[in-house]
């Protein structure tokens, strides 16, 4: 099955006008992850089927009788937005080769938060970029928590953030040591016959879009990475949510990237910080705007400053993988 060939955006005065997320959702006021689905199926057009598992963006889409998505769509269950994807992908395949339907480039694509997709459905994600004959996107929009069901802990929950699974107390004030598990590069290293990786945020509108073009022209099983700013989980006044995502990019704790064939690109500000013509903002800038963080000492925010500064640093690959090739010591 071929690919729709979609043309890169040349700006924003050339994105499309047409919306197929438009009114008659329940988001909440402020809410990037909303934001981000209007961009990628904006980015798709009408030629294009909407998969999206339980959590956020399925509960708040979903009112009785009523759906913001003009396109198809589809529900899933919590963490089988890699199954929903290359199930629908090989059925729209075979109903082409039967001639039980006219043979033409349909975009699949698959969503999940970051609890459907981090934690439960990892391993449904990752069997589904191993088939490289059924062409779909799985898209994972990223706040942080689940936030669905009361922003728990997920593992992409930063260090020390109060979530009513970690909340901070007199004797122990962190409660979530864990350092946000690196979803997008883990997929990348481990799936190297998929032809198309990336992180994107909707504060940068036009990049988010072109890649969500490129992972579906490219061709294959591809994976989109999205920042999500939450004002419900994250605890800021919901007119910041914009702000927020410009604040993670250019303190360098969202890096933005993409993964073409193997060959990784920086973009945006994140390409700037990693060539050295920009100097990251101080995390505490981004830290103090969130309730989340509010229990933070100044030794939690040195602490938090000190490994965003490593993983730039000392990584061999910035920002990005931990794994840094070692050529002085001796061999066994």
């Amino acid at each position: 099955m071929t690919t729709q060939q979609l043309r890169p955006i040349r700006g924003v005065h050339n994105a499309p006008l047409e919306e197929f997320y438009t009114s008659g959702h329940r988001t909440c006021q402020g809410c990037e992850s909303a934001l981000v689905l209007r961009l990628m199926v904006k980015a798709a057009g009408p030629r294009t089927i909407v998969l999206g598992s339980t959590g956020c963006m399925y509960v708040a889409n979903t009112t009785y009788y009523s759906t913001p998505w003009v396109v198809p769509w589809m529900h899933t269950q919590l963490g089988s937005s890699g199954s929903a994807a290359t199930g629908t992908a090989a059925g729209l395949k075979a109903l082409m080769q039967k001639g039980k339907m006219r043979d033409e480039p349909i975009n699949v694509i698959s969503f999940c938060g970051d609890g459907g997709g981090v934690d439960m459905g990892l391993s449904a994600i990752s069997a589904s970029l191993t088939h490289p004959e059924y062409n779909h996107l799985v898209l994972l929009y990223d706040n942080e928590s689940y936030a669905n069901t009361d922003i728990q802990a997920s593992g992409s929950s930063p260090w020390g953030a109060n979530t009513t699974f970690s909340p901070p107390g007199r004797e122990r004030r962190i409660m979530n040591t864990r350092w946000k598990k690196n979803t997008a590069i883990m997929l990348a290293h481990g799936h190297p016959k998929s032809r198309y990786f990336a992180t994107g945020c909707p504060s940068y509108s036009l990049d988010l879009m072109n890649k969500v073009r490129k992972a579906l022209t490219i061709g294959g099983p591809t994976f989109i990475h999205t920042f999500d700013p939450c004002p419900k989980g994250w605890d800021y006044d919901p007119k910041y949510s914009h702000e927020l995502g410009m604040m993670a990019v250019e303190a360098g704790l969202w890096v933005q990237w993409e993964m073409e064939d193997g060959k990784l690109t920086y973009n945006g500000p994140s390409r700037m910080i990693a060539t050295g013509r920009r100097k990251r903002r101080p995390v505490v800038e981004y830290l103090k705007r969130q309730g989340r963080f509010a229990h933070f000492t100044e030794e939690d925010i040195a602490y938090f400053q000190a490994q965003v500064d490593e993983m730039w640093e000392k990584w061999g690959t910035p920002g990005i993988s931990s794994v840094k090739l070692d050529l002085t010591g001796d061999r066994a």
